[in-house]
């Protein structure tokens, strides 16, 4: 088992910034590629972005492209999610996720085995 808590969401205004973490623990981090997901009210659970075991590599979504950056620390068992140029779409359930090492990044969420509670994001206009 790998429990994830995501922290960092809150209010902003559009063309603000917010860093979301997620804290892992249980199974050893580096076992795991890691995701971001959001939802928000109405839709589907979207992919974001995605990061190797290793952050050797990324994976972005085309709205996630240019503005949001993922990183991983696997020293403290954390994955980052820089969000910069909010717009009010972004408004949404953060959530991080977990899935073990592939060949490849995959932003498919039904191949993500471990989920956390989720954090709101707000972009005001």
């Amino acid at each position: 088992q790998v429990q994830l808590v995501e922290s960092g969401g809150g209010l902003v205004q559009a063309g603000g910034s917010l860093r979301l973490s997620c804290a892992a623990s249980g199974r050893t981090f580096s076992n795991y590629d890691m995701g971001w997901f959001r939802q928000a009210p109405g839709k589907e659970r979207e992919f974001v972005a995605a990061i190797k075991w290793s952050a050797a590599s990324t994976y972005y979504a085309d709205s996630a492209k240019g503005r949001f950056t993922i990183s991983r620390d696997n020293a403290k068992n954390t994955v980052y999610l820089q969000m910069n140029s909010l717009k009010p779409e972004d408004t949404a359930v953060y959530y991080c996720a977990a899935t073990p090492k592939r060949p490849y990044l995959t932003g498919s969420r039904g191949l993500y085995d471990y989920w956390g509670q989720g954090t709101q994001v707000t972009v005001s206009s």
